[in-house]
C-alpha cells in the first residue's frame, strides 16, 4: 500500500492528496497517517507546497465526510452495511462511531477527527442523526485542519529520509501480511479437519 500511495501522490501531486483524503473520509480504507506525512515529505523535497498539502488534506476530509453524511442521511445503514462492505465498512466500525456520537454528541464530529478508525466513520452516525449541516461542516474542517497539518509537518521534517524509512516499513508490512495469511490458512485447514471429524463421528 505504501508503494502505491507514494506513486499516486507523486504522480498527481496536490490533487492526489485531495482525492485520497476524500476517499478515506467516506469510508475507503486509505490511511491518512500515510498520505499526509508522504505529502509533507514531498513538500520538504520541494515537489509540493506544504500549505497546499495541508489545505488539500483538510478539504478532502471535508468532502469525503459530506459524502458519508449524505449517504447515511439518504440511504441509512442498509447501504452502508450492504454495498458499503465492499469498501471496508463493517458493522463494528459503525457501532464504534455510533458509540462515540452518542457519548459526545455533535462534539464527536470534531474530537473524532483525532481518533483512528473513528475519524473515518464518524460522519455516518452524524448523517443518520441529520445534525445541522453548517455545524457539521465547520466542526469537520476545524478537526481535519490540525490533524492534516500535524501529519504533514511530521513528513516535512522527515523530508528526504522518508524514502529510506519507507522501504523497511514496506518490507515489514509484507512480512506481516505473510504471517496473517499463514494464520488464516492454518485456521481454515484446522476448521475443515474439525468439521470432517465431527461429520465422521455423527
Amino acid at each position: 500500500m505504501i508503494g502505491a500511495l507514494i506513486s499516486f501522490v507523486s504522480a498527481h501531486g496536490l490533487l492526489g492528496v485531495l482525492l485520497l483524503m476524500t476517499a478515506e473520509s467516506c469510508g475507503v480504507p486509505v490511511p491518512s497517517e500515510v498520505v499526509m506525512p508522504l505529502a509533507g515529505a514531498l513538500a520538504g523535497a520541494g515537489h509540493l507546497s506544504l500549505a497546499g498539502a495541508v489545505l488539500c488534506g483538510a478539504v478532502g476530509n471535508l468532502l469525503g465526510s459530506l459524502i458519508a453524511y449524505g449517504l447515511a442521511a439518504r440511504f441509512g445503514t442498509g447501504l452502508l452495511l450492504g454495498p458499503g462492505a465492499w469498501l471496508g465498512i463493517s458493522r463494528r466500525h459503525l457501532e464504534l462511531a455510533d458509540r462515540w456520537f452518542e457519548r459526545h454528541g455533535l462534539l464527536a464530529v470534531f474530537v473524532g477527527r483525532f481518533v483512528p478508525v473513528v475519524r473515518t466513520y464518524i460522519s455516518f452516525p452524524a448523517g443518520l442523526a441529520r445534525v445541522p449541516l453548517a455545524r457539521f461542516c465547520l466542526l469537520t474542517f476545524l478537526g481535519a485542519l490540525p490533524w492534516s497539518a500535524a501529519l504533514a509537518l511530521g513528513g516535512y521534517v522527515l523530508g528526504s529520509n522518508y524514502a529510506s524509512l519507507s522501504s523497511p516499513i514496506e518490507k515489514a508490512s509484507i512480512v506481516c501480511a505473510v504471517v496473517v495469511l499463514a494464520i488464516v490458512v492454518v485456521w481454515f485447514v484446522r476448521g475443515r479437519r474439525s468439521g470432517a471429524t465431527r461429520r465422521g463421528v455423527t
